[in-house]
């Protein structure tokens, strides 16, 4: 028995952390719904891509701060780390909230966007750190083994319930997206995530937490030497592809349904952008669907036939999904901000929407087919993924601007290539080499 379990569990400490893991996908998935409301301001003018920028720019900070934030965690420990994290998502949801202060003119809002941007920025630091540190902390609150793990998948769980609650909220709060909305009108997000991020620092100030192991080695190992295995270095580009089609699926999709010119408009929608955040939000629902899945069938499949199974069927849903019209449609139901009711979508949005079921256990996926048989180097390709999460900026933001140029479904082609390279990396291109173990030592 584990030192932490003699002490049994601290459950104030445990708690925050699940609030942290759930900051993590609320701020993290933020950055769509709320481009959809800066898109529409003047001097921005329903460009998709602009729309996107928000959330490029959160995850474009994982880009400077995936390696950094490695050893920010060795030097300074995990909980003076995730205070960091914390106090710089607070400010950076305050530099947010303060985008919709700056004056802009009746002719141009750009000025209080790239404020916005800047804050979308900063909490792309805040989420890098919070990421590099949720993880052990829960492993080390629980005492490790089997129960650590528990409370990793509650976090997760919790983290899937965000991501699911925040385009859904955004999209009740907002209504009919028009170019009279404002920043203001989504204000109540600020403030909830304002006082979690706040109440979060507070109480991990008070709480003693010990560092977890940092691992056997001591040797220092160059941060680019994991790419030196093939599988691994595939295994990086394959967690770029990955994120950026696990974010580009449902942004773009809920850039579509709520768009001016879009399906739910054109059909005499009142209220598209509740439908489209409800949509998007189904999408982070059946992710956690998945995940909880993953979990029992992960110790019985292997992650090779996983992610050649998923990645098939991703690929197949939006294939499917790009050439029906969008006048073939199917009820699915929606919550407007004071009832569920049933709604109107197209199906291509519900074929969109099922593919969070397969991106659900890509992630851990891709991880443990890129780390295989590492050793002393996985660390620092730990390191390397985290840089690579920049996709989820890079890709969508790409999509949307072919999505600008030749329309949404055409601009679906960015993931259904992302997707393609994953499933040639899991079917053949995963295996260690044969003579790894002599060469890891």
């Amino acid at each position: 028995m584990s030192e932490q379990q003699e002490k049994g569990t601290n459950w104030v400490a445990v708690i925050t952390m699940m609030f942290i893991y759930g900051m993590i996908s609320f701020v993290t998935n933020l950055a769509a719904p709320m481009g959809n409301v800066w898109k529409y301001q003047p001097g921005i003018e329903g460009s998709n891509m602009l729309g996107m920028m928000g959330n490029m720019m959160n995850f474009l900070a994982y880009l400077f701060m995936g390696i950094p934030a490695g050893k920010m965690l060795t030097k300074c420990g995990y909980k003076k780390t995730a205070l960091i994290g914390i106090a710089t998502g607070f400010v950076g949801v305050g530099i947010q909230f303060l985008s919709g202060k700056v004056p802009g003119t009746a002719e141009s809002m750009v000025g209080p966007f790239c404020v916005y941007l800047f804050g979308a920025f900063v909490c792309g630091f805040s989420v890098c750190m919070l990421n590099m540190v949720v993880n052990p902390m829960l492993n080390l609150l629980g005492g490790g083994g089997n129960r650590g793990n528990q409370l990793n998948m509650i976090g997760t769980t919790f983290n899937s319930v965000c991501g699911t609650a925040t385009p859904m909220l955004v999209g009740a709060l907002i209504g009919q997206v028009t170019k009279d909305t404002v920043v203001s009108d989504v204000n109540l997000v600020m403030y909830i995530a304002l006082a979690v991020f706040a109440a979060a620092f507070v109480v991990l100030s008070f709480i003693p937490i010990e560092n977890p192991e940092q691992g056997n080695t001591t040797e220092d190992i160059p941060v680019l030497a994991p790419l030196k295995f093939r599988h691994c270095l595939l295994g990086v580009v394959a967690i770029f592809m990955y994120v950026g089609v696990e974010v580009g699926i449902p942004g773009t999709m809920n850039l579509w349904l709520s768009a001016q010119d879009g399906p739910l408009v054109k059909a005499g929608v009142q209220n598209a952008a509740v439908i489209a955040g409800m949509v998007a939000g189904t999408y982070w629902l059946l992710m956690l669907v998945g995940r909880t899945i993953g979990a029992f069938i992960g110790g019985k499949i292997s992650s090779r036939v996983l992610m050649t199974i998923t990645t098939l069927g991703a690929f197949c849903l939006i294939l499917v999904g790009v050439f029906l019209p969008d006048t073939t449609t199917t009820s699915m139901p929606v919550f407007t901000g004071t009832k569920f009711q049933m709604a109107t979508v197209p199906v291509t949005a519900l074929l969109f929407a099922l593919c969070g079921l397969c991106t659900s256990i890509m992630w851990p996926s891709i991880f443990n087919l890129a780390t295989e048989k590492l050793g002393k180097y996985t660390a620092a390709a730990s390191g390397l993924f985290m840089v690579m999460v920049v996709g989820g900026g890079i890709l969508p933001l790409v999509q949307n601007a072919i999505a600008d140029k030749v329309g949404f479904m055409i601009a679906y082609a960015v993931p259904l290539c992302g997707i393609a390279y994953m499933f040639v990396y899991s079917a053949f291109l995963s295996k260690p080499p044969a003579d790894i173990e002599e060469r890891v030592k």
